[in-house]
């Protein structure tokens, strides 16, 4: 496309009208494809010519969403896939094999900690923690077998944040794969590519579908390094499904302008609870009193729709604050239109023993806050309410 606005890309690109002419993209809900003739299929299967050959391997719903995926954030080309943790894990095991070591941020979600801690182990592969404020020991962490480092940021719950573009050039000084988690960010409000990563992924779940309707995950990169992913994933399976497909390709249509009230609310919300004395911390990315402030400023648009706090009194004040709301969602999803509380410690990083938790940051008393879309009036309403 020849317009360059984030915003008209997410809305004019699409799938090839067919002769029905349809204005908005139809669901091509089909498993299979029918071939012109016996030379058509060996030809398709060869990798001869392009086009369908299974929806397994490729759908025009799933091609559409691939494409405008791509264009937003600056790459080549991707791969889509059944949830956020199929993305992860496949672009792991593509890349990875026995002997090789990844070197990850310890703030991770917790399924990603249970891959690295339970699941590579068994298979022979190492990995390493670092901490996202100190550069230091991701220096001292890589080793002669690293292959790989993977981030989140901002980071899960602590939306704790490293600079991206420091981190590609350290990746390329020692010819490491830069992978970068994008979910909490969306390619809206960052664009890891461009400063240097090697492949993003997101949870299609959280904010690319924004409604809490459906799962999805999306691998972002290089037509080199996709085609890799493709070779893994189309044997693997861990395919999306069309209908999904269709959806995530429709919701991004409005990613723009929900990220824009998302980002809104949750910068009143923080500075609401940063002068709550029964608040002991307030993180996000766009309070001046963030540790990485200055970094969030120069590789985010905007703070996101994430706020964590620790509440005083630890485990029964946080339970205490949850029941009383009376609004808010108690769920462990996130980026929906409806603003959601979870309590890390008790929910998705619960696996974590109570001394990795300290490690990330997550308290007793530590909450999240996915800050939705409705009136900000009435969400600071529930919060102080919740508060008192």
């Amino acid at each position: 496309m020849s317009e360059e606005n984030f915003e008209t890309i997410a809305i004019r690109l699409q799938a090839e009208r067919s002769q029905y002419k349809e204005h908005s993209v139809p669901l091509y809900l089909t498993s299979s494809y029918k071939f012109d003739d016996a030379e058509d299929m060996r030809a398709l299967f060869a990798a001869e010519k392009e086009g369908n050959v299974y929806s397994r391997y490729a759908n025009p719903n799933t091609s559409e969403l691939i494409e405008k995926m791509a264009a937003l954030e600056g790459a080549e080309t991707g791969w889509v896939t059944a949830t956020g943790m199929a993305a992860i894990f496949t672009t792991m095991a593509t890349f990875l094999q026995n002997g090789d070591h990844v070197l990850s941020s310890r703030a991770v979600f917790g399924s990603t900690h249970q891959l690295l801690t339970g699941i590579f182990p068994k298979w022979g592969i190492d990995y390493a923690y670092a901490d996202l404020d100190k550069p230091q020991q991701w220096i001292d962490g890589i080793k002669a077998n690293t292959k790989m480092i993977f981030v989140e940021t901002p980071s899960n719950p602590g939306i704790e944040i490293i600079d991206l573009k420091w981190l590609a050039d350290l990746a390329k000084k020692h010819n490491l794969l830069l992978v970068v988690d994008n979910c909490f960010a969306t390619p809206y409000l960052q664009q890891p590519l461009k400063l240097g990563a090697d492949i993003s992924i997101h949870s299609a779940t959280k904010y690319i579908d924004g409604q809490g309707r459906t799962l999805g995950g999306i691998i972002l990169g290089s037509a080199e390094l996709m085609k890799q992913i493709e070779g893994f994933a189309r044997h693997s399976g861990p395919a999306m499904s069309p209908f999904n497909a269709w959806l995530l390709s429709k919701s991004l249509e409005t990613l723009a302008v929900r990220m824009d009230r998302h980002c809104e609310n949750a910068l009143k919300v923080a500075s609401f609870l940063e002068s709550q004395a029964n608040v002991v911390k307030v993180m996000y990315p766009f309070l001046e009193s963030h540790p990485q402030y200055e970094i969030a400023k120069r590789q985010m648009k905007q703070g996101g729709g994430i706020v964590t706090f620790v509440i005083e009194g630890g485990v029964q004040a946080a339970a205490g604050f949850m029941d009383k709301l009376k609004m808010f969602s108690i769920s462990a999803n996130l980026g929906d239109t409806r603003s959601i509380a979870t309590h890390p410690a008790t929910s998705t990083h619960s696996k974590l023993t109570e001394a990795q938790r300290q490690e990330v940051g997550i308290e007793q008393g530590t909450i999240r806050l996915s800050i939705g879309l409705e009136h900000i009036d009435d969400i600071l309403k529930d919060i102080q309410q919740a508060l008192s």
